[in-house]
C-alpha cells in the first residue's frame, strides 16, 4: 500500500488521470491526499470532481480557496470572474453530488504513517498554532460548511480582516481568519499578521514580510507539513515541510510525492502539463 499527496489540480482532470497512471495508482491498494484547488482554471473541473467522487474514500481531499470559490459561486454569494471556467459544472446534471461532495470536505488534515504524523493544508498555517490547533481550527470551519446555517457562512467568509490570530476571536470574524490561514496564507509578518497582496516567489518577500513557514520559531517547525497554493514557490522539500503546487495549470507539472516506509522516505513524481491559462 502506497501514500501519496499531490498539489493543485485546478480542474485540468487530464492532468490527473496521466499522473495517477504515472505512479501505477490502485484504489484498492493505494491512498492519495489532494491539497486542495481541486477546481478552476482548468478545462474539466466537472471529470475531476467526479474521479474524486467515484474513488470511494481511496482519494481524499482538503478545500482550497478555489473550492469554496466554487460553493459560493453555487449560492449567488459570488458572480463568475473572467477568468472562471467553472460554468459547464454549475450547469452539469450532478451538480448538486459535486457540490454536497465538497462541502464535506475539510480545511485539513492529518495522517499518521510510519509512526509519524503528516499535516495537510492547503495554503499555510499560522505560526502560533500548532499542528493540533490548526487541525481543531479547520474542524470548526468543517462543521459550519457541514451545518444548516452553511449558506450564511458562505456570505460571511471574504474579507481580509482580521489578518491577525486572536484566540479570543468569534462568529464571523473567527471562521474567517481561519479560511484565509489556511487557504489564502503566503506570507506574514514575524508576528504573523497575514498579507494578502503578494504571491511573489518565496527568495523575493515583500518589505517586513516572510514566507509563513520561514518565521522564526513556528510552533509547527518540528512537524511535517505538506500545503500546495503557490505556484511560483514550487517544489520544495525540506525535512519537516513540503510544497507542492508545481503550476500545473499554468504549463508546469502536477505534483506528487510518494512516501516510503517513513515520511522521511519521499519520491517526487510529476507529469507535465500543457497552459490552460496565461500567469498574471
Amino acid at each position: 500500500m502506497a501514500l501519496y499527496c499531490a498539489g493543485d489540480i485546478q480542474g485540468c482532470a487530464d492532468a490527473l488521470e496521466r499522473l495517477l497512471a504515472h505512479i501505477g495508482f490502485s484504489p484498492s491498494r493505494d491512498t492519495l491526499y489532494l491539497l486542495g484547488d481541486l477546481v478552476n482554471r482548468g478545462p474539466d473541473s466537472a471529470a475531476v470532481v467526479r474521479h474524486c467522487m467515484a474513488a470511494e474514500g481511496s482519494i481524499l481531499a482538503l478545500l482550497g480557496n478555489h473550492d469554496l470559490h466554487l460553493l459560493a459561486l453555487a449560492h449567488g454569494v459570488r458572480p463568475l470572474s473572467r477568468r472562471d471556467t467553472l460554468d459547464a459544472l454549475l450547469k452539469a446534471d450532478d451538480r448538486n453530488a459535486m457540490l454536497d461532495w465538497l462541502r464535506q470536505q475539510p480545511l485539513a488534515r492529518s495522517v499518521v504513517h510510519g509512526g509519524e504524523r503528516l499535516l495537510m493544508v492547503h495554503a499555510g498555517v499560522l505560526p502560533q498554532w500548532s499542528a493540533e490547533q490548526a487541525l481543531a481550527l479547520a474542524g470548526e470551519v468543517h462543521g459550519a460548511l457541514r451545518g444548516s446555517a452553511w449558506p450564511q457562512f458562505l456570505q460571511q467568509m471574504y474579507g481580509n480582516q482580521p489578518d491577525r490570530w486572536n484566540d479570543t476571536l468569534a462568529g464571523a470574524e473567527r471562521l474567517r481568519a481561519i479560511v484565509n490561514a489556511l487557504t489564502r496564507l503566503r506570507f506574514c509578518t514575524s508576528e504573523g499578521v497575514m498579507d494578502f497582496s503578494s504571491s511573489e516567489a518565496a527568495a523575493t518577500p515583500p518589505a517586513g514580510l516572510l514566507p509563513w513557514f520561514d518565521v522564526p520559531g513556528r510552533a509547527t517547525q518540528n512537524s511535517l507539513i505538506a500545503f500546495g497554493h503557490w505556484s511560483t514557490l514550487g517544489w520544495m522539500n525540506r525535512p519537516h515541510l513540503l510544497a507542492l503546487d508545481t503550476g500545473c495549470v499554468w504549463g508546469g507539472s502536477l505534483s506528487a510525492v510518494r512516501f516510503g516506509a517513513t515520511l522521511a522516505d519521499r519520491e517526487h513524481c510529476e507529469v507535465p502539463c500543457p497552459r490552460a491559462q496565461q500567469p498574471g
